[in-house]
């Protein structure tokens, strides 16, 4: 009897455990956006990581082919209100559907006329109709200090004339950018290496989509953020919308993947930006430019594989 009653509690405290042990990965997932998130007890070692992908690349072309880019799927579950977007990779504030519309939006600009058109003899809207006359004035009543009408000796209503009010320039129209013009993400991971699996694992944890810097739509010149997404939210966006959600595969129309399984096998090519570091600096900052943030990519990119190895090896 009490073998039984031993081994019944011990089968309850494992339930137990493992209760909380589950509790502990869903809060972790649901915070931070990692979708497999390693218990703290198995990191040995853990780098944040920041890397950039331009969807133009030859490898990277299978998750932006045409009417299915990953662009489109990601903006079009923020609209249908099936994907929460955040402001920044800490993932603490959050955007609101129509501000995310108002980030993937650009006005025209009123370019005016050119030298050529000028000298042809068109001019810029003065309020006037096509054939030149501008509006006319107009009279109305004129009022007195408690605003009611003056009046004449007669009786008659007293008229002023105002000059017509010029014609307001109309506004510039706004568009959306195509889901072809959004090409740059940036990636934020952890690599850890887990102890009691012995391997190094990327645990991705949310996914930023940037208007490129080179549209000229873009007028400011620097990448503008639309909005940074969970990775967590995203497998379940992707896994719910299997016929959108497509890593397009060009050697065998039969084995089309999701982009879940593209992000889990790693399907794509990226550059390290940024390595975790005190000043929160990225590598082209650092190192004082472009090219040198490019060099120190492939560094940062190599001694992260030495030091797996060198983990094998001693």
């Amino acid at each position: 009897m009490n073998k039984f009653l031993s081994f019944a509690a011990l089968t309850a405290s494992l339930a137990l455990s493992v209760a909380a042990s589950a509790q502990e990965q869903a809060t972790t997932a649901s915070s931070n956006g990692s979708y497999r998130p390693i218990p703290n007890s198995d990191i040995m070692f853990r780098k944040t990581i920041w890397r950039a992908i331009d969807l133009r690349e030859k490898q990277n072309k299978p998750m932006f082919s045409e009417g299915r880019e990953i662009s489109k799927v990601i903006l079009d579950a923020v609209k249908r209100g099936e994907l929460q977007a955040y402001r920044n990779d800490s993932l603490t504030s959050t955007f609101s559907s129509k501000e995310v519309t108002s980030n993937v939006s650009y006005a025209e600009a009123n370019a005016g006329l050119s030298d050529e058109e000028r000298a042809a003899g068109f001019t810029e809207d003065t309020g006037a109709d096509d054939w030149g006359a501008k509006p006319a004035a107009t009279k109305r009543p004129k009022l007195g200090a408690n605003g009611k009408p003056l009046k004449d000796s007669k009786g008659r209503i007293i008229y002023e004339t105002v000059a017509a009010a010029p014609a307001k320039p109309a506004a510039a129209p706004s568009y959306e950018y195509r889901p072809k013009d959004i090409y740059q993400m940036e990636l934020k991971e952890d690599m850890i290496f887990d102890k009691k699996r012995s391997r190094m694992y990327h645990d991705i944890k949310c996914i930023t989509l940037l208007v490129p810097s080179t549209l000229s739509s873009n007028v400011s010149g620097i990448e503008k953020p639309i909005g940074t997404f969970k990775y967590s939210d995203l497998v379940r966006v992707f896994r719910n919308n299997p016929d959108k959600a497509i890593w397009f595969n060009p050697q065998n129309d039969a084995q089309h993947k999701n982009l879940a399984d593209a992000f889990e096998l790693w399907l794509f090519n990226s550059y390290i930006v940024k390595v975790s570091n005190p000043n929160d600096a990225r590598l082209s900052d650092i190192y004082g430019g472009e090219r040198e943030g490019i060099l120190a990519s492939q560094q940062a990119a190599a001694d992260l594989i030495e030091y797996e190895y060198n983990l094998w090896s001693f």
